[in-house]
């Protein structure tokens, strides 16, 4: 699987992205330009001692993340989507991208990708959730109707055994 960043605005909701993405096997793409230097205190927190183990790449624009990837099956999380994130089958290399906090993905980019935007739905006049939380909501369904392939599904006491 693959989240894609364009444009994050906030150090500590890319460094949770950054440590659920450790815990998934996931990759993360960052476009261009970050509201942050990857080098922060605040991502480094967020992320906790999981950001050294991060697989990230890290593109200058979104036209260079369309070069690097040809091809790529793009799903585009936005609050102006027609279907929900469940409503898609999410093939195990994937993209699923996600705009900056303050204004999403632009519309231009959404109109290149109708049949793949998908929106979590919400209640009431509430606009959007914090990105961290949308990311892992539509990447935990893309990775259960995968399988949860290659995942620890095994759970352990640290001290006593399950009966």
């Amino acid at each position: 699987m693959n989240i894609v960043l364009l444009e994050p605005e906030m150090p500590m909701n890319t460094g949770n992205i950054g440590r659920t993405c450790v815990a998934t096997n996931t990759r993360l793409h960052l476009i261009e330009p970050l509201g942050f230097k990857l080098n922060e205190k605040a991502i480094r927190r967020s992320g906790l001692d999981y950001w050294e183990k991060l697989d990230v790449t890290v593109y200058s624009d979104y036209q260079d993340f369309l070069t690097r990837n040809p091809g790529a099956k793009i799903y585009m999380a936005t609050t102006k989507a027609q279907k929900t994130y469940v409503e898609p089958h999410y093939e195990p290399d994937c993209f699923i991208m996600f705009g900056k906090e303050s204004a999403g993905i632009p519309e231009e980019i959404l109109l290149d990708h109708q049949d793949t935007c998908v929106r979590i739905p919400m209640w009431g006049d509430i606009r959007s959730l914090n990105l961290s939380n949308s990311v892992a909501v539509v990447l935990y369904e893309a990775l259960r109707q995968n399988g949860f392939e290659k995942m620890n599904l095994s759970g352990e006491l640290h001290h006593l055994h399950w009966k």
